[in-house]
């Protein structure tokens, strides 16, 4: 979304609208939390050393997947309805097809979030107990 350059039937761009410029913030979030839990997973692997110690980490990890597994699923919900209404109305065209593509793209990293959720569930509930 963030490189689309092909303006709408009447010049629209996906800056103009707080619904896309939400989810591509959410999306730009999401991908430097997801970027900094690879590099720390990647540090503990090489140094055997946790870089946030636990059970810090497994509260961080568990409050930051829920926090933005909701946004993605907040903002992608906007941005599709938005887009719906849209092209309801004035019919589709490349920027509408860019924008599903897109609002597509969080639909898959919120299903991904969901799942390493889950997964921080699990291992914090494992390191309690």
């Amino acid at each position: 979304m963030a490189a689309d350059r092909t303006k709408g039937w009447d010049g629209d761009s996906y800056q103009r609208y707080e619904e896309y410029r939400f989810v591509l913030t959410v999306n730009v979030i999401t991908f430097v939390y997801s970027s900094f839990q690879l590099f720390t997973e990647i540090h503990r692997v090489i140094t055997m050393k946790h870089l946030i110690r636990p059970p810090l980490s497994y509260y961080v990890d568990l409050t930051m997947d829920q926090i933005l597994a909701y946004l993605l699923m907040s903002s992608s919900s906007v941005a599709a309805s938005h887009n719906d209404i849209w092209v309801s109305r004035f019919g589709g065209d490349e920027f509408t097809k860019k924008i599903n593509a897109s609002v597509a793209m969080s639909f898959l990293a919120f299903i991904a979030l969901a799942l390493s959720s889950v997964i921080s569930t699990y291992v914090l509930f494992r390191w309690l107990a």
